[in-house]
């Protein structure tokens, strides 16, 4: 972690240096061109044009830490923008008389020979010419700060958003293990209790295991907004194991997944509303027995997963009741979480059942 921190602050640094190098480098070939037109190409030598520029965006370099402090304590805004923007427009007219000055007086100090004049006189015939651009770059400076701003306020809302979505899918998780729990465990523990009357003890104590255990795994903490297709499976078998019990010789699953697809990575309780959706519309209006299939395969880098069942098939009326919560909840988690990779149709002839196909990128 400290390795990559490390990197990343020297390509920050880098990515600085090699932007105001290039700033130099254009800077001093504009004034190169310059005196090629003005004085000819034998009289003007790149480098003797290029030192005053580099020295002009050191020391832009070197100043622009000070301006981004100055525009943090001082904001344009401040003073309904007319207090902030006039500190501002006297603190870049400051900046650049100064740097004007300092480098008047340092070209007077090592070019005594070649100096005109009064030191103030050789200053104020000079002063409105190129240096004027030095105000130009401090508000650069604003500029490129308050881009900075946005981009970091822009950052903090993204991740406050991220971390919303998360607690959003905390939350829906949370209720689709509560949702498990209400009319399940009134039909299971009335099949117990059916069972207990009957004087089926051992069937009845075995059915309060599975319960028990299935109960265990929904309020897992360790079971996050993703599982592997295993895991899920793990927990759907014990599901199904409950209502095997209830519906007696009336329902038979048939579970055919590819041993490539167990370690994809799916939604947490994805496949549990679907299968009780089918047991519940598909099997449970039957006068005889009931069918429902899981299959899961991988194809084309895609993990495709349906539950079928064999029950009346949908009219209008039992498609309106299936595509209730446990269908719509899952429309939307795969819409949340895959956007328009990830799918889910319905499918029914009537008299042959309803296949729910869902396709997923395969993640492992």
């Amino acid at each position: 972690m400290n390795a990559r921190r490390m990197d990343k602050r020297w390509t920050h640094y880098s990515v600085l240096v090699g932007g105001w190098i290039f700033l130099g480098f254009i800077l001093s070939l504009e004034v190169y061109f310059n005196l090629r037109v003005q004085l000819g190409a034998d009289r003007v030598d790149f480098i003797e044009a290029a030192m005053p520029q580099f020295g002009r965006v050191a020391m832009w370099a070197l100043l622009a830490p000070l301006i981004l402090r100055m525009q943090r304590l001082m904001p344009l805004s401040r003073g309904a923008w007319c207090g902030g923007v006039a500190f501002h427009l006297g603190m870049s007219f400051v900046v650049m008389a100064t740097y004007f000055l300092g480098r008047m007086f340092a070209y007077r100090l090592f070019n005594a020979d070649q100096w005109e004049g009064g030191f103030w006189e050789m200053a104020l015939a000079g002063f409105w010419g190129r240096n004027l651009i030095d105000m130009g770059y401090y508000w650069a400076v604003l500029a490129f700060g308050y881009s900075l701003e946005i981009y970091r306020r822009y950052k903090r809302e993204e991740l406050k958003a991220a971390q919303l979505e998360s607690r959003l899918m905390e939350t829906e998780l949370k209720a689709l293990r509560e949702q498990l729990q209400p009319h399940f465990l009134f039909n299971t523990l009335n099949t117990i209790a059916v069972l207990v009357r009957e004087n089926k003890n051992d069937a009845a104590v075995n059915l309060i295991a599975r319960l028990s255990a299935l109960l265990r795994m929904s309020l897992e903490k360790s079971r996050g907004h993703e599982v592997t297709l295993r895991e899920e499976m793990d927990f759907l078998e014990r599901y199904i194991d409950i209502q095997k019990a209830r519906f007696s010789d009336r329902l038979r699953v048939d579970i055919a997944i590819e041993p490539a697809a167990m370690d994809a990575r799916i939604p947490n309780l994805l496949l549990q509303p679907l299968v009780e959706n089918a047991i519940l519309h598909g099997v449970a209006p039957k006068s005889g027995p009931g069918r429902v299939d899981v299959v899961g395969r991988i194809a084309e880098g895609k993990l495709h997963l349906e539950v079928r069942d064999d029950g009346p098939g949908l009219g209008d009326a039992t498609k309106r009741r299936r595509e209730g919560v446990g269908l719509s909840n899952t429309r939307e988690r795969i819409a949340k979480i895959y956007g328009a990779n990830g799918h889910l149709s319905l499918r029914s002839d009537p008299g042959q059942g309803v296949c729910v196909q869902i396709v997923l990128p395969c993640r492992t």
